[in-house]
């Protein structure tokens, strides 16, 4: 492998439109946070850079559906990650956001170059138009019935139909509408730049030819566009929010550029440059980030999600070579998704878990190696919660923090808080320096490969290993027989404990500083760090800090809790799928079902949710409490009084701490949600039949 100077990290830049959840810290956060701490560890020169994409149709799309500008979705959503994310310990030494001034300027030089360099060609074409609101019209802001013969469903949107999944142009849409006005389109000349990828090809081809280091599922979905061949892609879209096309550039081209922006996935990855300049500027050197982009010793890195491997593995080195200043990546280690409980993730429908809510339960480093040790490397995988209770309690509190525990306290009862002095080592003392020894360079390859699942679980046989050197040993019969071989076994147990402060730390570093304060020491972190955890290296009389429990058990009613909210997103998700693919039911299933006419007599938001309200409802002579995900759309004192359906025989469930006793029924239009009423005078726990 070629050395290099200087490493550069990057992570997907998520969309200021929501809140970060398990997919993403999956895909290209923690991955990349454990990669740049290792690194940090050994010494190196690296910087860890991100920050917030802040434009696009789905920023557009939640500031109409919310009545609010872009400006103000993408300045809620930037803080509320950004907060989320140090929480969670992940160190980005940058976090930017691309509506800063430097990110438009940095865009609009960046395609002024390539213009300059005629690297783009321009074509005219026809789009849809709305010419109430006087805007073209982007995907997503289409809506039509889909043209697939078999389907005809009357809500798919311009780039794709959800019921089928056929991906679509808004121009094949049938009886299209637009999302803004609900007019119907016309279609109207529109001129746009475009990167021809079908002249990069050759070039990228032979580029990619010289990583066979990369992963093969980064490979095996860059091939497939091979094959199919590189298109040209529009860089430029017609939208009244994004980066505006440099007016330079559109008057020597003879075009007007009211309306016209720059295409998100062109600018997004600019970001990663722009939010490097912002950084420098930082350290007084504000020519610094050219030493990380422009010098052929920076080791670049992009850490994504599947879903984004063909932008930075295709169009962004595309864009960095035709621009000719710029280093091209070393390497692009996506990785696949993330599934819950066995389903996919909906952010629509709430199935999910997220990060901030997440972090008001449940300490940061128990995630941090739940999904270290479960990453979707090269495949798919799955995340449940009884497997996170499984690999807290079972990994982290029974075999780590037993094993820190139990050493720390023998070396309090029996050697006064003390390290004790070694004599000669013997037998399964020279096992366990070996493997000390070996762990620094067998666990940093693996972390330098991206093999972080094999990274997590060396660490944690280190672990397990020295729990069993101590039962062993039995220290507590040395005390009295040998206490010279005593003092040597609790010697090497602490010598453990400071090399697993050392080596977990990239995975779970708000525990490793509490393993610190255990050993009563604060460690240099010079150079030469990672590598001492393979050295012997603690002072003999040295006095050790106090006893700290550091993994309380997760108990069964926490993590019921949380399935018991996941179950009820679930129902909607199944519900969503069997509308989708036109599932039957039999009509003696469907006779199981009791609706019934309930009538709202009070409702309240649930405390520290933003979407959860508490409804206590009359059925008849019966009073009950739901919980409804429904605080986004409906104000509590508008719900009072108003009869509802609900499902009546549905399991109750335990939803944030709270009982919910049934399922009200409502209809979801995109991001519109209505509760199914009863307008007409009828008593509550009717059937509904």
């Amino acid at each position: 492998m070629k050395e290099f100077k200087r490493i550069l990290v990057t992570s997907a830049l998520p969309y200021a439109n929501g809140p970060i959840h398990l997919g993403h810290l999956a895909g290209a956060y923690l991955p990349a946070d454990i990669f740049v701490r290792y690194h940090r560890l050994c010494g190196h020169d690296i910087i860890f850079i991100c920050g917030s994409d802040e434009h696009g149709v789905p920023i557009m799309l939640r500031a109409r559906a919310e009545n609010k500008s872009p400006q103000e979705i993408v300045d809620f959503f930037h803080a509320k990650n950004k907060t989320s994310f140090e929480k969670f310990g992940i160190e980005f030494d940058y976090y930017g956001r691309t509506s800063s001034s430097t990110h438009y300027q940095t865009s609009q030089d960046f395609f002024s170059h390539l213009a300059e360099k005629e690297m783009f060609i321009l074509k005219s074409e026809k789009q849809l138009y709305d010419p109430e609101a006087g805007i073209f019209l982007a995907d997503r802001f289409v809506r039509g019935t889909c043209p697939n013969p078999n389907c005809g469903y009357t809500e798919a949107y311009g780039d794709q139909c959800e019921k089928c999944g056929t991906a679509l142009s808004p121009t094949d849409l049938l009886n299209p509408r637009s999302v803004i006005t609900n007019a119907t389109p016309v279609l109207k000349e529109s001129v746009h730049w475009y990167l021809p990828l079908e002249k990069f090809q050759k070039d990228l081809e032979k580029w990619i030819g010289t990583h066979p280091e990369w992963k093969t599922n980064v490979l095996g979905q860059i091939r497939s566009w091979f094959e199919q061949g590189l298109k040209d892609r529009a860089v430029t879209r017609d939208l009244p929010w994004g980066v505006p096309i440099p007016e330079s550039v559109a008057k020597k081209a003879g075009i007007d550029a009211s309306g016209k922006v720059l295409y998100v996935w062109f600018d997004a990855p600019i970001g990663y440059i722009s939010a490097t300049k912002e950084w420098a500027d930082l350290q007084n050197d504000p020519d610094k980030w050219r030493r990380y982009w422009q010098d052929k010793e920076t080791r670049l890195v992009h850490f994504i999600g599947k879903d984004n491997i063909v932008f930075h593995c295709l169009i962004f080195p595309a864009m960095l070579a035709a621009h000719g200043d710029y280093v091209l990546p070393d390497n692009v280690p996506a990785n696949e998704f993330l599934n819950l409980e066995g389903n996919k993730l909906s952010t629509s429908r709430n199935y999910a878990v997220w990060l901030d809510d997440y972090l008001l339960k449940f300490e940061p480093d128990s995630l941090r190696y739940c999904l270290a040790a479960n990453l979707p490397e090269t495949k798919d995988s799955d995340f449940s919660w009884k497997d996170f209770q499984a690999k807290h309690n079972n990994e982290l509190a029974d075999i780590l923090g037993n094993f820190v525990n139990r050493t720390i306290t023998f070396a309090h009862n029996y050697f006064a808080g003390k390290v004790p002095r070694k004599s000669e080592f013997e037998g399964t003392d020279f096992e366990l320096l070996k493997l000390l020894e070996k762990a620094p360079a067998k666990i940093g390859r693996h972390i330098d490969r991206f093999e972080l699942r094999k990274a997590t679980r060396e660490i944690m046989d280190i672990a397990r290993f020295a729990n069993k050197y101590f039962n062993d040993k039995k220290p507590w019969e040395q005390v009295r027989s040998t206490p010279g071989a005593c003092a040597t076994t609790i010697y090497l147990c602490l010598e453990t404990v400071r090399s697993l402060a050392i080596l977990a730390e990239p995975v779970i570093p708000y525990s490793t500083e509490k393993i610190w304060m255990i050993l009563g020491t604060t460690p240099e972190r010079d150079s030469d760090f990672w590598e001492s955890a393979g050295r012997l290296s603690l002072v003999e009389g040295q006095q050790l800090g106090s006893q700290i429990i550091l993994f309380k058990k997760i108990e069964d009613e926490d993590i019921d809790q949380e399935i018991a909210r996941l179950e009820t997103a679930g129902n909607s998700v199944n519900a969503a799928k069997g509308d989708a693919e036109t599932v039957n039911i039999s009509y003696d299933l469907f006779k199981k079902i009791d609706l019934r006419i309930a009538e709202i007599i009070t409702a309240e938001r649930v405390a520290k949710t933003e979407k959860l309200m508490r409804l206590k409802i009359k059925l008849g002579s019966e009073q009950r409490q739901i919980i409804a995900g429904i605080a986004s759309y409906y104000k509590p004192d508008d719900l009072i009084g108003r009869k509802i359906v609900l499902v009546a025989n549905l399991e109750p469930a335990k939803i944030r701490g709270e009982i919910s006793q049934g399922m009200l029924l409502a209809a979801k239009d995109g991001e519109k949600l209505t509760l199914l009423t009863i307008s007409d005078e009828i008593n509550s726990g009717a059937k509904v039949s």
